[in-house]
């Protein structure tokens, strides 16, 4: 019987249960204050440097001297303990941002404040989870006081895509005499989404009003003869055609002036993004499908800016995902949140599937740009003939994901080993297969991007612009 149940049973005259009740809730908090008090290293050295003194201990004396510091030091430790912050004299604070771009890198900062007399020495813990990486930007222990809180500054890295409960956070502080440590825990319910990365966006946009989108590997295609609307002015560069020279314009400012023309027509994009098998490969610990998908949200967002309808269909085994052509500053929003949500999975791609619900949902001639994966002609031959096909109707772009890795295999080094040998050429038959399956696609009329998942972005981007200013639609 423990001495809960005693008080709780002789209780008539003193509350019974309910006294018992009390009395554990009062003392719960003082338990779980002792149990977060940990002995710091310079307690353990204290006590090391203590320990020869019970070598003497077999005297009275020396049994004395041992026992004197013994209590010296439980009683030094106490007096730590009790120094020591309690949990409301400190508030963190953690200013982490809501939304964190697949593989972007962005600053953010814990804040830490105390209403103690005493500087407070810590350092800090935090529970984060895998889908989120954190950079160290301090050196433990810190400092903070009731007139100067202390920043610690963090770098995040988004490494996996989804929502991130984000874990408890830790403070572990020094007593005065530094002999004990107690650790405050904070839980704050906060969250990170881990979204495609959109970092893209805002630059590109900044570089078209500049012009230096070719400091990016984007093209500058100009559409020949007329049909075209006045943009704007910007300076002549070599290349320009000197009939869209603005004379009154250069005149003013001393310098070459050209016109820049918009071509006004508006055309449907339908983005189809493969999440089979092929996409869940990984390159540089991500995913190809996460570059595919980054790399489709930032063409749609170079679309709907030349006013273009866009949509967008997901799928592997079965249709994931669809938004229908729609213009204007919500098309991005509204795809965005069709296509986020969506992952790479381990079923084989239905192509068949794919083109059946895009011949049924969109039967006005367009743009398809599929993100995909190619290996050879006999594994993708339901693709080839598809693609083939919709050629006829509509004009299709087969972003085909360059496998780097493969292509580094196949060309060996010149003191490789014989196994190494095997595997180059093993890679070469592959990478010459899919050589073979795309050049079936060219023939057959469709236009095909083979591009690295690094190069992809500003690729499809040009291959678009390309096709817009010949009006291919």
């Amino acid at each position: 019987m423990n001495a809960v149940e005693i008080n709780g049973r002789a209780g008539g005259a003193v509350g019974g249960p309910a006294a018992g009740a009390r009395w554990r809730r009062a003392v719960a908090p003082l338990g779980r204050a002792f149990v977060a008090l940990v002995p710091s290293r310079r307690l353990a050295l204290l006590v090391a440097v203590a320990a020869p003194v019970w070598l003497a201990s077999a005297s009275t004396v020396g049994a004395t001297l041992a026992t004197l510091l013994t209590v010296l030091i439980a009683v030094a430790a106490l007096a730590d303990a009790l120094t020591t912050p309690a949990h409301w004299q400190v508030a963190v604070e953690r200013a982490f941002p809501e939304r964190l771009g697949l593989g972007d890198t962005v600053d953010a900062h814990y804040a830490v404040r105390t209403v103690s007399r005493r500087t407070l020495r810590f350092t800090l813990h935090d529970a984060l989870p895998r889908g989120v990486s954190v950079g160290r930007a301090w050196s433990n222990p810190q400092e903070a006081s009731s007139n100067r809180p202390c920043t610690l500054p963090v770098t995040l890295t988004g490494r996996e895509r989804g929502a991130w409960l984000l874990g408890p956070m830790v403070l572990r502080v020094d007593g005065r005499l530094g002999l004990v440590r107690r650790a405050l825990r904070w839980t704050t319910g906060d969250a990170v989404a881990v979204v495609p990365s959109m970092a893209g966006v805002r630059r590109y946009r900044l570089l078209s009003l500049h012009h230096r989108l070719h400091d990016v590997g984007v093209r500058a295609l100009r559409r020949r003869g007329d049909g075209g609307s006045f943009a704007g002015l910007r300076e002549y560069v070599v290349g320009d055609d000197p009939r869209l020279i603005d004379w009154k314009a250069t005149a003013r400012r001393d310098q070459l002036i050209t016109r820049e023309y918009t071509v006004e027509q508006g055309q449907t994009v339908l983005l189809a993004l493969d999440a089979g098998r092929m996409m869940t490969q990984l390159e540089d610990a991500i995913p190809r499908y996460e570059y595919a998908l980054s790399s489709a949200l930032l063409l749609a967002d170079v679309a709907i800016q030349s006013r273009d309808q866009v949509g967008a269909l997901i799928f592997d085994d079965e249709i994931r995902g669809w938004a229908p052509p729609t213009r204007g500053r919500a098309a991005l929003e509204r795809l965005t949140r069709v296509m986020v949500p969506t992952v790479a999975t381990m079923t084989e791609p239905d192509y068949a599937a794919a083109f059946r619900a895009l011949g049924e949902r969109q039967r006005k001639r367009s743009l398809i740009v599929l993100f995909t994966d190619v290996i050879d002609v006999r594994a993708s031959q339901a693709l080839i003939a598809l693609t083939a096909r919709g050629a006829a109707r509509h004009v299709v772009v087969v972003v085909a994901l360059r496998n780097d890795r493969l292509l580094k295999a196949a060309t060996p080094r010149r003191d490789a080993s014989t196994r190494r040998l095997y595997e180059a050429a093993a890679a070469e038959e592959l990478v010459t297969a899919r050589e073979a399956a795309l050049a079936r696609m060219r023939r057959a009329g469709v236009s095909v991007v083979d591009v690295s998942p690094h190069a992809m972005t500003a690729a499809v981007i040009n291959r678009y612009l390309e096709l817009k200013a010949r009006s291919s639609l």
